[in-house]
């Protein structure tokens, strides 16, 4: 079993940064790949980044490609994700994701949530 808790969100202008936090609880955080999603009112849960469990490797969906880096600290049991040059078309509500076997690319395919953190970007 893993608990994730997203933290950091919050209102900023737009072409401002903030990082979002996930800390996860258990000791076999290090063996799962993490991701993050984020769902706007009325539209489907979004794929952003993910990265290994070894921190190898990364995937960014096209949106955030650029703008967006996911990193993670195993010894803190916690992923990060950078978000630069933010839009207002980047407010939603931003979820952690977990998978044991690959990355999570799809939301159909995680293994566990967080509860999400927003974010909100005014122009």
């Amino acid at each position: 079993q893993v608990q994730l808790v997203e933290s950091g969100g919050g209102l900023v202008q737009a072409g401002g940064s903030l990082r979002l936090s996930c800390a996860a609880s258990g000791r076999t955080f290090s063996s799962y790949n993490m991701g993050w999603f984020r769902q706007a009112p009325g539209k489907e849960r979004e794929f952003l980044a993910a990265i290994s469990w070894s921190g190898v490797s990364t995937t960014y969906g096209s949106s955030v490609k650029g703008r967006f880096t996911i990193s993670r600290d195993n010894a803190k049991n916690t992923v990060y994700l950078q978000m630069n040059s933010l839009k207002p078309e980047d407010t939603a509500v931003y979820y952690c994701a977990a998978r044991r076997t690959i990355l999570p690319t799809y939301s159909n395919s995680v293994d566990y949530w967080g509860q999400g953190t927003q974010v909100t970007v005014s122009s």
